[in-house]
Order: structure tokens, then sequence, then C-alpha cells
């Protein structure tokens, strides 16, 4: 395909250099049977490009009938040969666009409990590259053509649409997909986005981008079934690292747990810090009761007291006290999750 477009380019580049010397050499001719530079390139011009207005000086000469005849015979066929050339690029293009756009169509097409990713800034890039890493099929959607430019480099099924759009979803096969990432940066985007998504697919598991924390339930009202807030994450991990950085770094400090955290979210579990606040269940609780309210949900490693006491492995007798970190493995979305949604944040999770 890139030879077919570039065989053209090459025609119109030769083609254009033929014209160009015809035009210089024609009005060297003129000028050297004495006429002005003006003149000669004026009578040049309107011989090549066939217009037919009369001669601004008489052609009473042979030197001279050679040159007109020469100027006419080489420049009109360098013309007709240029309007050929731009033709075949011009159709190359449209050749190479169209084919390229059904083999994506195609592709697509043989998708089936695939991933769409709507937006490849800065987190739809990773998304995509951890997706490509996993060898999970996915279809990224963007809008901006340099962004779109980078997906297609990096080889990834892409569609350079509006993912606002329901047709964009539907032409990335939304009713056929299995889970749906609306990463864009604009809030209402990813509101709409969720509302066209969901309306097209009922089962398709939604999971939104919100920047403002009161997006979030919009998100969640418009059917996303997951919501994740890049803003009040990242503020989250970086009080967990001040306020217990033994167990921040026991978390992320080396790549072998890093690899049984991600076994761990395999297995639909997680690893993370939570705070027991003051007015929680936590608070005056053992870690035997705590995980028996949890039903399963969840179980301590680790507490991190507030005079800096590190106890790993707490027996079950062991009892929380408030303002104490807890380092919590249990299931993603169950007990535990629903546990943090509904307290009051502290300075970080909270029981």
């Amino acid at each position: 395909m890139n030879r077919l477009a570039a065989s053209p380019l090459r025609n119109l580049t030769s083609i254009v250099a033929f014209v160009v010397a015809v035009v210089i050499l024609a009005t060297i001719g003129y000028m050297r049977a004495g006429w002005s530079f003006q003149d000669a390139i004026y009578m040049v011009l309107i011989t090549v490009y066939t217009v037919g207005y009369q001669e601004v000086r008489p052609i009473n000469t042979v030197y001279l009938h050679v040159v007109t005849l020469s100027t006419v015979v080489l420049g009109c066929t360098g013309m007709i040969l240029f309007t050929g050339a731009m033709v075949q690029v011009f159709t190359s293009f449209q050749i190479k666009e169209l084919l390229g756009l059904n083999r994506v169509k195609t592709d697509i097409d043989k998708l089936k409990d695939h991933v769409i990713v709507c937006g490849f800034g800065r987190i739809g890039f990773m998304l995509a590259k951890d997706l490509a890493a996993g060898g999970l099929p996915f279809v990224v959607l963007e809008l901006r053509d340099k962004r779109f430019q980078e997906a297609i480099e990096l080889g990834y099924l892409a569609l350079q649409v509006d993912a606002t759009n329901e047709t964009a979803l539907i032409a990335a096969g939304v009713r056929g997909a299995k889970v749906l990432a609306t990463v864009l940066p604009d809030d209402a985007a990813n509101v709409f986005i969720t509302l066209s998504a969901r309306s097209l697919n009922a089962g398709l598991h939604i999971i939104a981008r919100g920047e403002a924390p009161s997006t979030e339930s919009k998100l969640i009202q418009a059917g996303a079934d997951q919501v994740v807030l890049p803003a009040y994450i990242g503020a989250e991990r970086i009080a967990e690292m001040i306020l217990y950085p033994a167990s921040a770094r026991f978390i992320s400090g080396s790549d072998k747990m890093r690899d049984v955290d991600q076994v761990l979210r395999d297995f639909g579990m997680g690893m993370e810090m939570v705070v027991a606040g003051e007015a929680s269940a936590a608070a005056g609780s053992t870690v035997a009761e705590l995980e028996r309210r949890g039903q399963g949900a969840f179980f301590v490693v680790q507490i991190d007291r507030q005079n800096g006491e590190t106890i790993a492995r707490p027996p079950a007798t062991t009892r929380i006290t408030a303002g104490d970190g807890l380092l919590v493995v249990g299931r993603v979305g169950g007990a535990l999750s629903a546990a943090m949604a509904t307290s009051k944040p502290r300075s970080g999770r909270t029981f």
C-alpha cells in the first residue's frame, strides 16, 4: 500500500520538474530574441496553459517559430501529464484510506467480548498498553488526530471518531463488547458516553473516569459499574505514604510485592491500606471480630499504630484503635469496598 501511494508521488514530482524546466528554457529562448522577461514569461505561461491570448510580440522569425512550437508541444504535454498525475495521487490516497477503513471495520466485526477504550490521553495510553500486554482485544476511540496517529503507530485497533456519538460506539462493536472504559478528561463527555453505552448494551461492564468528586454519583446513575477518580486516588496514595510509610513501602517497594498485588487482582482481590475511623465499627474491635463482620470479604495482614508501632500478621485477639492503619487484603467490590465507600474519609480510606 505504501508503494501504491509512493509511485504516483514520484511521477508527480518528475512531471512538475519537467514542466518547470520547459517554462525556464522557453522563457530564456524568447529573451534571447530580445524580449523582456515580463513579455517572455507571459508568452510562455499562456502557451503552456493553452489559454491562447494573442501574442505580445509578433512571431515573425524562424527562431521564434521553433521556440513557440517547442513550447506548445512540450508545455501542453507536460500540463496533460501533470493533470493525470494529480488525479492519480488523489485517487491512490482515497483508495488507501478506503482500504484502511474497511480493514479496521473487518477486524472490529471479528471481535467479541472485547474492550472499548474511549480516549487515548495519558490514562488511555497506559490502559491500552496494559491491555495489549495482557493480550486482551480492544478498540481505541480517539478524535484528536495526533493521539489517533499515535495509537495507529503502536499497532492498536483504533477509530478516529467522537466517542460521544452513538454511531461511533456501534462502529466499535459496543453491542458485542464486554467492557467499556471511558477515560476522557471531560466529565460531561464521560457521563454522555456512559448513558449511550448502557442504552446500547445493558450487560456491558462500564468503567468511567471522573475528575470532580461530585461526578461519581452522576456516572453511577448514568449506568457506570465502577468510577475511578484519578485525583482522589493520587492524593489518597500520597497520604498513605506520609501516614504509613512502612506499609506503603511494603506494598510497592519491591517487584515481588507488586507481583503479589497483580496476582491478587487477577483473582478479583486487592491489597490496600485503610484507616480505622474514630466513629467506625472497626475502632475498638479485635481483628477476629472485624473479619467476622466482613463475612470473609477481607482479612487484616498488618496494623500500623499511630505511635509508630507495626504489627505484622496480627493475632486474632489484637484490638484495633481509632487511627490505626490496617493493611488489608480483600475481594474487589466486596464488603471491604462497600465499607470504604460508605465511611467518612479522614486522611485516607476509612472503615
